[in-house]
């Protein structure tokens, strides 16, 4: 009788594919082996998903090639996860798989785990008052609840915590995930929690090479795995075998949220359902709650625990709102800078104390412009202008990676009065170093972390004082800790808001208030300087109060009455075509086939804010689907839809994607 094995294969098609088995390798393909099979006129490594002896009928079935692995490289309870990502962020498999295995292990190599640097220190520290009565009410919540909200005001000790919690679940025989939403933060921490946890932690993100990261891996698959492992949102992939806490810090944070490629899965969403498969606890950190999360939290469905005081009573820093709109009419604005934040920078380095810059917009400026005509240079390939970028004098597009010359004369109007528009992190750097000519300065951004050095680097550099000024993009915000920064700049609160989304509120909020909790950390209360042209916004004032309970009725309020999350889930379908017309028909006809289902709960088709990518234009439909409804039916429904609609001819070339639960 031939055996045959159901293969996972990296392709972005539906389901698994039947090979039958060699005879003479039958007694070495189980489960979770990688097996190398022919797909086409293509070699891909796959993963065995079933073993049985049911032939598929009306198909010619190919042999497996080659068994990789002498033992399973994917754990069941892995695949059952994998399954679930699949299913629930209506993706295939082979996008799963692609996402989960590290690239070294995604070819035939047979790789023995390398070495790992092994380092002993078990450093012990005692938690003040209010630090253990979180921690003591945090375990009181899981004994009724699986997950826990720990909403700590910034530098309240909230990694103290943590760290007693990873000691207790390791005491129990248990495996600890503890995720960071950047790479950035895990520069950071790592050394912390490695004089306490020394050999016994692992460190997982994509800036380590392949060799460290399939180490990992096949250290998690040993008889000594890790007991904690510290990594980014791809660490629910990890093998775990007897996993006990999963720990989100930040988990207000949207870099928690796979964009593309898929699986356009959700890190906490995803770490949770991983948690509830191993029966094991979750712990959600942050200052600054997610609007769902918070929701959870006070109805009951999570426990919730606050740390309201910061770590030995320092107070939370002083924001200062200054009216750019009215300094620039009275000509008092140098370049982007009031005389208020200039000032207090100054003070602060004459003192010796260090100043962050918070910008969100990485490059010199958004986009140049003919000063003659108006014309703006835009991407051949994407409707979005060019972000000037001085350091390589070159036009770059952020969403294609596209770049450009810097034009000598405008091609409408021949004219050669090209003007940079804007500020950017480079151009606020350009600024700082004709004021402050003395200063050491960084910048940190996309294009100055390219490399896990790079991170360390600046992160090293400002933590040891050699650097006096810290300009950034959202990098900034994320958890970062530092002694001795005094003042922190919010260059421009406005660039957050004017965003056509329903989040833009409470992702400015967040922004904000992560940035503000950088300063006066640990000797004495800092100072913040948010600059705005709209200084009488409620969302303003509740940054200057750190009134995260107001935000929060606004919003509910506001989501309530418009059906939006936590009142809803959404469901955003994407179509993609080369042809404008195509896609436009194809979005119509789909959005009217899904109204006869969900009625008005259907928005759309619309153009997204960037309607044209890589030369593809995209339509996008937004479904509002009921908490009581069922997405894993809704996904079969959508899939159907889809079938039937790629069926016409017409529309061979369309590519159709979902994006569950979108941030």
């Amino acid at each position: 009788m031939s055996t045959f094995a159901d293969v996972i294969v990296p392709v972005p098609l539906p389901g698994t594919f039947t090979y039958e088995i060699p005879p003479e390798k039958e007694r070495f393909v189980q489960t979770g082996h990688r097996v190398l099979v022919p797909f086409g006129s293509k070699q891909y490594m796959g993963i065995a998903m079933r073993i049985h002896h049911i032939p598929p009928q009306g198909v010619q079935v190919k042999m497996i090639t080659e068994v990789v692995d002498e033992s399973p490289s994917i754990l069941l309870s892995q695949l059952n996860f994998w399954q679930w990502i699949a299913s629930y962020y209506m993706c295939p498999l082979g996008d799963v798989l692609k996402a989960a295995l590290p690239s070294g292990l995604k070819t035939e190599t047979r790789r023995r785990a390398q070495k790992l640097q092994e380092v002993h220190t078990q450093t012990e520290f005692q938690l003040n008052t209010a630090q253990q009565k979180a921690f003591d009410l945090i375990n009181s919540s899981f004994q009724e609840k699986n997950v826990c909200l720990l909403h700590g005001v910034t530098s309240s000790g909230k990694t103290e915590i943590y760290i007693h919690l990873i000691q207790q679940t390791i005491q129990q025989g248990k495996q600890v995930l503890y995720l960071l939403p950047e790479i950035a933060l895990t520069t950071q921490i790592t050394t912390r929690l490695k004089n306490i946890f020394g050999n016994h932690l692992g460190v997982y993100h994509s800036k380590f090479t392949e060799a460290q990261r399939v180490a990992v891996w096949q250290k998690q698959l040993s008889d000594d795995p890790f007991n904690v492992i510290l990594g980014v949102r791809s660490s629910i992939f990890l093998p775990f075998t007897h996993i006990g806490l999963v720990i989100i810090d930040e988990e207000h944070e949207s870099s928690y949220k796979q964009q593309d490629p898929a699986p356009r899965y959700h890190a906490r969403s995803a770490a949770i359902m991983l948690a509830n498969m191993y029966n094991a606890k979750v712990l959600l950190g942050t200052a600054t709650p997610s609007i769902e999360t918070y929701h959870n939290a006070i109805t009951g469905k999570y426990g919730l625990v606050e740390l309201t005081r910061r770590y030995k009573d320092i107070q939370l820093p002083t924001v200062q709102i200054v009216d750019t709109k009215d300094l620039t009419r009275r000509k008092l604005m140098e370049g982007p800078f009031s005389p208020l934040l200039l000032s207090k920078m100054r003070q602060a380095i004459d003192k010796g104390e260090q100043v962050i810059l918070f910008q969100n917009r990485r490059g010199f400026a958004p986009f140049i412009e003919c000063h003659t005509c108006g014309w703006v240079p835009k991407c051949l390939n994407c409707d979005v202008s060019l972000t000037y970028h001085k350091q390589h004098n070159q036009l770059t597009c952020h969403y294609c990676g596209f770049t450009y010359p810097v034009p000598a004369q405008c091609p409408a109007c021949e004219n050669n009065d090209l003007q940079s528009r804007g500020f950017g992190t480079e151009r606020i750097e350009d600024y700082i170093l004709q004021y402050f000519p003395q200063a050491k300065v960084s910048r940190m951004d996309l294009d100055t972390t390219k490399t896990r050095k790079a991170y360390e680097k600046l992160i090293n550099d400002f933590a040891s004082g050699q650097t006096n000024i810290l300009i950034g993009t959202q990098m900034v915000s994320k958890g970062l800790d530092f002694d001795n920064v005094s003042v922190v700049g919010i260059i421009n609160a406005d660039s957050m808001l004017n965003y056509p989304d329903f989040r833009s509120h409470e992702r400015a909020y967040h922004l904000m208030a992560q940035v503000a909790g950088r300063a006066g950390r640990k000797n004495k209360q800092g100072l913040v300087v948010l600059q705005t042209k709209n200084p009488d916004l409620p969302i303003i004032h509740q940054v200057v109060e750190n009134d995260y309970e107001q935000l929060y009725n606004d919003q509910l309020a506001e989501r309530q009455l418009f059906l939006y999350p936590p009142f809803c889930h959404l469901i955003y379908i994407y179509l993609k075509h080369k042809k404008e017309s195509v896609a436009d028909e194809a979005a119509q006809l789909l959005s009217t086939q899904l109204r006869q289902t969900f009625g008005n709960n259907i928005l759309g088709p619309d153009k997204p804010t960037v309607g044209r990518v890589q030369t593809l234009f995209i339509r996008k439909i937004i479904i509002k689907v009921k908490l009581s409804s069922s997405i894993y039916k809704i996904s079969e429904y959508l899939q159907t839809l889809q079938q039937q609609l790629l069926a016409n001819k017409g529309f061979s070339a369309l590519t159709i994607y979902y994006d569950v639960d979108p941030q």
